[in-house]
C-alpha cells in the first residue's frame, strides 16, 4: 500500500508494506493511482510531489507470487497482463500530473520499480545499498510499449542499452555517471531529505501546474502518443 501526506504545497507519496519490497500488485497499483488522483485534485500553483519508501527496496517490481498463484496458465497470463495495464495507467497518471515529481530511490528498484522511478521528472538515489536492475532479460520477459517508449524518452544511448541489454545491477555512483539519476546520497534519510528539499525548491517557483504538465507532454511526445494522452488547450496569459 501507500500513503499520501500533504505538507503545505508538497505531496509526499510513501510506499509502505510489511515485507518492505513494495511489489506491484492490484492493491498497490490502485493505492498509488488513487493517491496521484488526489494530489492532482488538490494541486495548486507551486505544488510538487516526492515519492519515498521505507525498507530494503524502493520497489521490487511486479508481485510475481501473486501472478503465479493463479490456477491455470491462462489465468497466470491474464494476471500478468493486468499488471502491465496497471503499469501503463501509472505512467499515464505521472505524465499528466500537474506538478514537478521527484523519486527518492532509497532502496533497490527492479523492473517495474525502475519504470516507477523513471515516471518521475527527477530521480535521486542512495549511493550504497541501492541498485537499478532491469531483470526482464534474465527472466525472458519482453518489455512492451509504452514502457520501451518511456526508456527511449528518459535514457539516452549506451546507458539505455546497458540497462536493458546487459542486465546490470547499477549502483548509485554508476547510475549518476550514466545519467540515470540526478544525484546520489549516502543514506536513506539523506535521499529522502534531498528529495523533499528539491520538491520544496521547485514548489517555490509557483508554476502553473497544467502548463507544467503540457510542457512535459510535449517533451515526451512519442510516449504520450502511444499512451493516447491528448494536449489540453490553455489560454495564454497577459504578458
Amino acid at each position: 500500500m501507500c500513503s499520501l501526506e500533504k505538507r503545505g504545497n508538497l505531496f509526499i507519496l510513501i510506499l509502505t508494506g510489511q515485507n518492505g519490497e513494495h511489489r506491484l500488485n492490484p492493491n498497490l497499483f490502485s493505492s498509488i493511482i488513487s493517491a496521484l488522483s488526489r494530489a492532482k485534485a488538490e494541486s495548486t500553483r507551486g505544488s510538487a510531489l516526492v515519492t519515498v519508501s521505507h525498507g530494503k527496496f524502493f520497489c521490487n517490481g511486479f508481485d510475481l507470487d501473486w501472478v503465479n498463484a493463479a490456477g491455470s496458465d491462462e489465468e497466470t497470463q491474464q494476471r500478468f497482463n493486468l499488471l502491465l495495464d496497471y503499469l501503463k495507467q501509472l505512467v499515464l497518471a505521472f505524465i499528466s500530473l500537474p506538478m514537478p515529481t521527484i523519486a527518492a530511490v532509497n532502496g533497490h528498484a527492479a523492473a517495474g520499480g525502475v519504470v516507477l522511478a523513471l515516471c518521475h521528472d527527477y530521480v535521486l538515489m542512495r549511493r550504497y545499498r541501492s541498485v537499478l536492475y532491469m531483470i526482464d532479460l534474465d527472466l525472458g520477459i519482453k518489455i512492451p510499449e509504452p514502457f520501451m517508449a518511456l526508456f527511449r524518452a528518459k535514457i539516452s544511448g549506451s546507458a539505455r542499452r546497458d540497462l536493458l541489454l546487459r542486465g546490470l545491477k547499477i549502483k548509485g555512483e554508476e547510475a549518476l555517471k550514466m545519467g540515470l539519476v540526478e544525484a546520489v546520497y549516502d543514506g536513506e534519510e539523506e535521499v529522502t531529505n534531498a528529495g523533499i528539499k528539491m520538491a520544496d525548491d521547485l514548489a517555490k517557483r509557483t508554476w502553473h501546474g497544467e502548463v507544467y504538465a503540457e510542457i512535459r507532454k510535449g517533451l515526451y511526445s512519442e510516449l504520450c502518443d502511444i499512451l493516447g494522452i491528448a494536449s489540453i488547450p490553455i489560454a495564454t496569459p497577459k504578458l
